[in-house]
């Protein structure tokens, strides 16, 4: 009897110690309290996990009594890490802070500053693409010198190579010309005219917070030239918790990145520098003796001061600085055994600096004043054999404007002045391009919110361009909240762009015999457009699956766009035959999540015309059809792997010929430790280059004349390298 007591005592006891509880709670947002869908919760030490429901309900079972360790995270919050004791009979809310990065999609709660506006991405009307957090940290791996590959890689953008043997690339978004994108730094319009012929390749991402892209005309938020979109690359600030980041990249194509980025918040006063040097091997995997990736050498300074002066005042100054030389050609003439059977080169210097002044003035707690300036000096020059190409661009942007934000509605009004002066050297007798612009523009923008469902955003500028006179751009979108699951939006404006010689066709052939615009003979061009988009997004499987689709439409039309018109005397005249440029199609971005794996799948269709009197002809260098395939596997500040698969469809080309269609794909994978990281990228792994599908030149190697580039030219090329965190 005294046996079977003990024993009795014994088994209740260890029932007791290994009874199981079921843990339940309410995942929501801790600012708005609207629910998370595919919240992720685990059991710390454990493989124990769950995902929120649609109502944000997530149960997790089997748990022992005493204290447990439970995680909370989802994609753009801060983790939330809680010490409860079980057994727990109540069901708990959760509260999760955002944490101002985002997945590159909409369902993420990111503070959006293209659109003037302080909402984050799921709370306002205009659609709003953004590249942030990990996803920004995933593309640094694999391209850490430029974000040509960040934005080539989203559905939408394409990125144009308009020189075969340097690389120099312009970006087009829903099919339409570089010249049509408006690329911004902080607000601040610093990639325009000349000085945007390299700017894909001399912006690298390890001081960007994020990279915002809107698609459609969205030339009433910073004047003229976004007629096909605009991306606002966002700043790292400082914290009161200091950032030291290295890292050291190397590329099979002996390539190297050297980068260090340090910032800090010391009382009222807050520093952040970015410093960087990048290497280029000329290289050629094809073995056609002309270099697919140039030899370059590229040297960065971004310092930036942050003054807070007390609470209502705050004083930021910054300096951008980049200098590069950069030559391709006949690989002999490269390695320094040049003849007069090897003899041909492309060679680009340029030197860009700018500076940020910007002073913020709290007038109250819902009211803001701001000015801010920016000077920009850009010198660059073009040397090909017998020819050169060379001259300065000076630049300003001034505005003052006023904000001011509450529950029910955001105003935005203010001034802003631009002026663009090219001044090219005399390096023949050919006419030169010069020019001197200067635009004064007066905006004002709404965000209303009319019910608990529907936001509307509507906006007015005028701007008077001294060349081409004066222009009114109004813009309206509208956001509905339908349900939990669904929500759209609505929304279009117009645009216009005052014509310059710097667009990509001038580009490719250097602006060689690219006669000056003829202003008094040559009106602005102007644009309106429209776009259209639902969202959907569930949980499947009990919720043990997170499932998202967003459809966009679009539509956008170009009056009397300029054209490059060959003469009868052999120059090249840019001229207004008449007619309209129009781009078409729709974007499906489909988001799957399940445990550790993400999966991403996007299509592109772009139906680019050309109009032309009673001619209707098929844009070049478009792909009508894109595919975008990522599939992430992330163990949490531990482990990523990435697979791509990227399909382009045939492109119409220049000379009257149609391209290849062709696929890459490319394997990321990075191992993370406390203060380190290791990270490997195989790109192009199909090790598909425009040279197998035929000669990229006509001609002699000694004076070539290229065609097209729509494909790699570089084939497959590994990189790798270390990140360090101090």
């Amino acid at each position: 009897m005294k046996k079977s007591t003990v024993l009795l005592i014994a088994l209740l006891y260890t029932v007791a110690a290994y009874s199981q509880n079921t843990f339940k709670a309410f995942i929501k947002d801790a600012k708005t309290k609207e629910t998370l869908i595919g919240a992720t919760v685990v059991l710390q030490g454990t493989a124990k996990g769950a995902a929120s429901d649609t109502s944000g309900l997530v149960r997790l079972t089997n748990i022992p009594d005493g204290q447990q360790i439970i995680r909370f995270s989802y994609v753009g919050y801060e983790t939330k890490t809680d010490t409860l004791s079980f057994p727990l009979a109540e069901t708990l809310t959760i509260l999760l802070q955002s944490a101002g990065k985002g997945d590159g999609d909409e369902l993420s709660e990111v503070v959006i500053g293209a659109t003037r506006s302080s909402r984050t991405i799921a709370n306002i009307p205009t659609r709003v693409e953004v590249i942030s957090g990990d996803e920004l940290d995933e593309k640094g791996n694999m391209k850490p010198g430029d974000i040509r590959m960040m934005l080539a890689e989203s559905t939408g953008i394409q990125t144009q190579q308009t020189s075969a043997t340097s690389g120099n690339s312009s970006i087009r978004i829903q099919g339409l010309d570089g010249k049509y994108t408006q690329i911004i730094r902080d607000g601040f319009p610093l990639y325009s005219g000349f000085s945007g012929g390299l700017g894909l390749l001399q912006i690298a991402p390890l001081d960007l917070k994020q990279v915002e892209v809107i698609k459609g005309s969205s030339s009433t938020l910073y004047g003229g030239g976004a007629i096909a979109g605009l991306v606002n690359l966002v700043s790292k600030t400082p914290t009161d918790v200091r950032h030291l980041d290295f890292l050291l990249n190397g590329t099979s194509a002996l390539g190297l990145d050297a980068s260090a980025f340090y910032s800090q918040k010391f009382g009222k006063i807050g520093i952040t520098t970015y410093v960087g040097y990048n290497h280029g091997t000329a290289y050629d995997p094809s073995n056609i003796g002309l270099s697919a990736v140039p030899r370059f050498n590229r040297y960065t300074l971004n310092p930036k001061l942050f003054f807070y002066l007390n609470d209502k005042n705050t004083l930021i100054a910054g300096i951008n600085s980049t200098i590069e030389n950069r030559i391709g050609g006949d690989m002999q003439y490269l390695e320094g055994n040049g003849n007069t059977q090897h003899s041909y080169f492309e060679e680009n210097k340029t030197g860009r600096y700018s500076s940020q002044l910007e002073f913020d003035h709290k007038l109250g707690d819902k009211e803001k004043l701001t000015v801010k300036n920016s000077v920009s000096y850009f010198d660059r020059s073009i040397s090909l054999p017998a020819y050169r190409f060379s001259g300065v661009q000076v630049s300003s942007y001034s505005e003052a404007n006023y904000a001011y934000n509450s529950d029910k509605t955001d105003w935005v009004a203010g001034l802003n002045y631009l002026t663009e002066n090219f001044n090219e050297d005399h390096n023949s007798s050919f006419p030169l391009r010069s020019y001197n612009y200067s635009t004064i523009g007066a905006f004002v923008q709404n965000t209303w919110n009319a019910t608990e469902k529907f936001t509307l955003e509507s906006g007015l500028r005028g701007d008077y361009h001294n060349a081409y006179g004066f222009f009114v751009l109004p813009r309206i979108s509208g956001l509905y909240k339908i349900n939990s699951h669904f929500t759209t939006r609505l929304g279009g404006g117009w645009g216009y762009k005052a014509p310059t010689v710097f667009t990509e066709d001038a580009e490719r052939i250097g602006f060689r015999n690219v006669l000056p615009i003829d202003v008094p003979n040559t009106k602005a061009e102007r644009s309106y457009g429209a776009n259209y988009d639902i969202t959907y997004k569930t949980g499947l499987f009990d919720n043990m699956v997170t499932f998202s689709i967003n459809q966009l439409f679009f539509y956008t039309r170009i009056d009397n766009p300029i054209l490059l018109t060959s003469l009868s005397n052999g120059n090249l005249q840019y001229l207004q035959p008449g007619g309209d440029l129009n781009t078409k199609g729709m974007e499906t971005n489909v988001k799957i999540t399940y445990n550790n794996f993400k999966l991403f799948l996007g299509y592109t269709l772009a139906d680019v015309t050309q109009h032309t009197g009673n001619t209707i002809s098929t844009y070049p260098l478009v792909s009508r059809h894109r595919l975008n395939n990522v599939l992430v596997y992330e163990v949490e500040n531990k482990l990523k792997i990435g697979l791509e698969g990227y399909y382009y469809s045939p492109q119409q080309l220049n000379d009257g010929t149609t391209g290849r269609g062709y696929w890459t794909a490319g394997l990321m994978a990075e191992k993370i430790w406390e203060r380190f990281s290791l990270f490997v990228n195989f790109e192009n792994l199909t090790n598909t280059r425009q040279t197998k599908f035929g000669p990229i030149y006509t001609g002699s190697i000694t004076d070539p004349v290229f065609k097209d580039i729509y494909a790699p030219l570089d084939g497959f090329v590994v990189n790798g390298g270390i990140k360090f965190k101090l």
